[in-house]
C-alpha cells in the first residue's frame, strides 16, 4: 500500500483522500438527517397520541360549564374526515347527560349521508329515538333541508322514506322543501311527482314551493302547463297574495293571447283582488310588445286610479312601445300621468323578467346605472341618455 502511494503522484494522492473524506461526511450527514426524520415523526406521532386524549379530557371536563365545546368538536371531526373520531364523541354524548340538539344531529346525518353511509345515519335516528323522539322531526326536517339546498336529491329521498318508515307523517315544511329543491335541481317530471305526492298528502303548496314550481315551467316555456297548474292550486287562495292570479295572466301574456289576459284580468278584480305593480306591469309589457298604445294608456289610468307607483319597467314599457312606432316626441304627451323627477326604483317580480325578457329601454338603464354610480337618478334623466343614444345610433346607421 505504502509502494502504490508512494509510486503515485502527490496530487493524486491528495484527491483521493479528500474524495474518502467528503464521501463519508456526505454518508454521516444523510444517516444523521434519517436519524432526525424519523425521530421527528415519531416524537411528532407521540405527541399527538399522548396529548390528544388528554385535551378531549380537559374539553370533556369543561363540558359541564359549556356545552357547546363537545358538539363543536364533534362537527370539526366529521367535516374534516375524520368520520371515527366523530362516532366516537358522538357515543360519548349519547351515553352522557347532554342532549345534541335538531341542528347538530341533522348536520351530522348530512356529513354521513354525503358519503352514502346511511347504516350510521340509521344508527343515529334510533339512538335519538331511545334519546328524546320529541326531536325527531325537526331532526328530519333539518335534514331534508340540508340535502335539498346543496342538491342531494337522492339522500333527501331516502330520508323521507326513512321518516315514513319510522312512523312520522310529512308535515307542511318537509312537503315543502321536498317540492321546492325538486322544482330548483331536479327535472320537470321529478318536480310534477313530487307535487303529486304533496296533493296526496293533502298539504298545500306554500308561496316559496309556488314560485319555484313556476320558474320551472317558465324555463322551458311551459305556459299553459303554467296556467293549469295555477288553476289547480286554487285562484282563491289569500294567503298568497296576487301571486297566483299573476301567473295565470303571465302565462297568457308570455304567448301574447290578448283576450285570455284582459278577461283574466277582469276575472281577478271581480274576484275580490286588487291589481297590484306585478299585474299592471304583465299587461303593460304585453300592451307593449303588441304596440297596443291604447290598451297602454288604459292600463295606466288604471294603475293611478288604484295608486300604484310605477317602476322603470312601468316607464320602460311607455318608451319602448313609442319608440318602436317612431313617436319618440310624443313622449312627452305619453308620460304626462308619471312623475319624471321620482328617483328610480325596481319592484317588479323577476318571475316576469323570465317569462318576457327585459325591454331595451330597461335594459339600457341599468348598464348606465351600473356605469355611473350615483344615488339620485331619475327617470327624466334616464330617458334623456336613452334618446341622445338613439339618436346617435340613427345618425351613424344614415351616414353609412
Amino acid at each position: 500500500m505504502e509502494a502504490v502511494l508512494l509510486s503515485s503522484p502527490p496530487f493524486t494522492v491528495k484527491r483521493k483522500r479528500f474524495r474518502q473524506f467528503t464521501s463519508d461526511n456526505r454518508n454521516r450527514n444523510r444517516n444523521r438527517n434519517r436519524n432526525l426524520k424519523h425521530s421527528s415523526i415519531v416524537w411528532l406521532g407521540l405527541r399527538c397520541e399522548i396529548f390528544a386524549p388528554k385535551i378531549l379530557d380537559k374539553k370533556s371536563k369543561a363540558l359541564s360549564a359549556d356545552n357547546s365545546t363537545l358538539p363543536a368538536l364533534l362537527l370539526h371531526y366529521a367535516a374534516s374526515g375524520s368520520l371515527s373520531k366523530a362516532l366516537g364523541i358522538w357515543d360519548e354524548m349519547i351515553n352522557s347527560s347532554l342532549m345534541p340538539n335538531a341542528q347538530l344531529v341533522s348536520q351530522l346525518i348530512f356529513i354521513f349521508g354525503c358519503t352514502q353511509d346511511f347504516g350510521t345515519v340509521a344508527k343515529i335516528l334510533r339512538q335519538m329515538e331511545l334519546k328524546d323522539s320529541k326531536l325527531l322531526p325537526d331532526i328530519f326536517t333539518l335534514s331534508v333541508s340540508h340535502f335539498g339546498k346543496n342538491g342531494h336529491l337522492e339522500c333527501m329521498e331516502i330520508m323521507i322514506k326513512k321518516m315514513c318508515s319510522m312512523g312520522y307523517s310529512i308535515d307542511s315544511v318537509t312537503g315543502n322543501a321536498y317540492v321546492l329543491y325538486h322544482s330548483l335541481f331536479g327535472s320537470l317530471a321529478d318536480t310534477e311527482a313530487a307535487y303529486g305526492r304533496l296533493k296526496k298528502s293533502r298539504i298545500l303548496i306554500e308561496e316559496e314551493a309556488i314560485r319555484a314550481f313556476a320558474l320551472a315551467y317558465i324555463k322551458k316555456n311551459k305556459f299553459y302547463e303554467l296556467g293549469c297548474f295555477v288553476q289547480e292550486v286554487g285562484l282563491g287562495r289569500r294567503n298568497v297574495g296576487n301571486l297566483l292570479w299573476n301567473l295565470l295572466i303571465l302565462s297568457y301574456a308570455a304567448n301574447f293571447k290578448m283576450k285570455s289576459l284582459q278577461r283574466e284580468f277582469v276575472r281577478m278584480v271581480e274576484s275580490g283582488f286588487n291589481p297590484d305593480l306585478n299585474t299592471f306591469n304583465i299587461r303593460s309589457v304585453a300592451f307593449s310588445r303588441m304596440s297596443l298604445l291604447w290598451d297602454l294608456h288604459l292600463s295606466i289610468e288604471h294603475m293611478k286610479h288604484e295608486a300604484v307607483f310605477p317602476d322603470i319597467v312601468t316607464y320602460g314599457c311607455v318608451v319602448d312601445a313609442y319608440m318602436d312606432k317612431r313617436l319618440g316626441r310624443n313622449l312627452e304627451f305619453a308620460l304626462n300621468e308619471f312623475n319624471w323627477n321620482d328617483s328610480v326604483s325596481i319592484s317588479t317580480d323577476s318571475l316576469v323578467f323570465e317569462a318576457m325578457g327585459k325591454g331595451d329601454f330597461h335594459s339600457s338603464s341599468e348598464v348606465v346605472m351600473e356605469y355611473v354610480k350615483r344615488k339620485d337618478w331619475t327617470y327624466k334623466m334616464l330617458i334623456s341618455v336613452y334618446l341622445k343614444k338613439k339618436f346617435r345610433s340613427n345618425q351613424i346607421f344614415w351616414n353609412y
